[in-house]
């Protein structure tokens, strides 16, 4: 994993540790989170073996979210090949995704944490291009991916399987550095609630 070490106003953001996973599983299979997750349930030694194979992993960049210590989120930061033609630079994409505790909510906390790993993945990664998706009734996912910047590039029509819902729709969001560099309204809002891109641990 990328030894990444970032602070904001609030939050630290530092890679996840072992004693991290029991606090994670707190609120990680919680049913208002897993609602909005492609993987509904995880066991405690599934999860620790996942964070420990991202340790060892140079392209993931995940990390812990701590409020005071105490972690209540996390967000996944994974730099991978984009697509193209032979001669294409390697390593120029991102895929972006985060879970956060419901009970931390509502204060902004969600937002302000991705904001970090944005610039984080475009100022310091070098990466050109950052993609997330989530399903699209996950309005709280939404509301950050748009508040951070990311523009809705996908609207897939009933795409995405859901256990309780059936077929829905799915989004797919993007932002380029040099979209990020001009400087994008609304990427440091408040009142998010907690939310998560399908794509994390």
């Amino acid at each position: 994993m990328g030894s990444t070490n970032l602070r904001t106003e609030r939050l630290e953001l530092r890679p996840v540790r072992d004693e991290d996973v029991d606090r994670i599983l707190e609120y990680r299979n919680l049913p208002e989170v897993t609602r909005w997750l492609l993987r509904t349930e995880v066991d405690p030694a599934s999860l620790r073996a996942a964070w420990r194979r991202a340790a060892e992993d140079p392209d993931d960049h995940s990390v812990a979210v701590a409020l005071d210590g105490v972690v209540i989120g996390t967000v996944s930061l994974n730099v991978v090949d984009g697509m193209g033609q032979p001669g294409m630079p390697p390593r120029t994409e991102a895929e972006l995704g985060y879970i956060f505790d419901p009970r931390y909510g509502g204060n902004g906390y969600a937002t302000e944490a991705v904001t970090a790993m944005v610039a984080h993945a475009f100022d310091r990664l070098g990466v050109r291009r950052i993609t997330a998706g989530c399903f699209a009734d996950n309005l709280a996912s939404v509301r950050i991916l748009e508040k951070v910047g990311m523009r809705r590039e996908q609207h897939g029509v009933r795409d995405s399987w859901h256990a309780e819902l059936g077929w829905i729709d799915g989004y797919t969001y993007a932002l380029l550095a040099s979209t990020w560099r001009r400087g994008t309204e609304g990427r440091a809002g408040n009142g998010d609630e907690a939310g998560s891109p399908n794509a994390l641990p």
